[in-house]
């Protein structure tokens, strides 16, 4: 089961970069839930396919480009640790900026129940009891 919980990750970043959010919530659980770091400008937990995608495409839209590379995915019973790092470009620059940062996916059935975003990979790790 555990391969197929990292495959279910891996096929939501391909379809983030894609931008496809059809593909991108396919294997989400209707009642999904997202949490951000409690500071910066999306901080909260967000509830629901249709209010995950609504943020989604929020902080998207600013930017041409927004790539997501998972450096590490790494299963720990139903959760998955992913060690990534987001590039993005904002509209009308040629500027890119970089962020590494750490997300805990959880699943259950073939499908994600929550994922948590950390503003730095150890501390995804030390949530499941890892360390990098």
């Amino acid at each position: 089961m555990s391969q197929e919980n990292v495959e279910v990750v891996r096929r939501a970043y391909e379809a983030f970069n894609r931008r496809d959010w059809d593909a991108a919530f396919r294997d989400q659980a209707p009642d999904v839930e997202y949490t951000t770091p409690p500071r910066g400008p999306t901080a909260g937990t967000y509830r629901g396919r249709e209010e995950l995608r609504g943020l989604r495409e929020e902080i998207s839209t600013p930017f041409e480009t927004w790539n997501y590379e998972p450096e590490e995915l790494i299963e720990s019973g139903d959760q998955v640790v992913v060690v990534v790092k987001a590039r993005m470009r904002p509209r009308g620059s040629s500027a890119e900026i970089e962020l590494r940062n750490g997300n805990l996916w959880t699943i259950r059935d073939g499908m994600v129940v929550s994922m948590r975003l950390f503003a730095k990979p150890e501390k995804a790790l030390e949530a499941v009891g890892l360390s990098e």
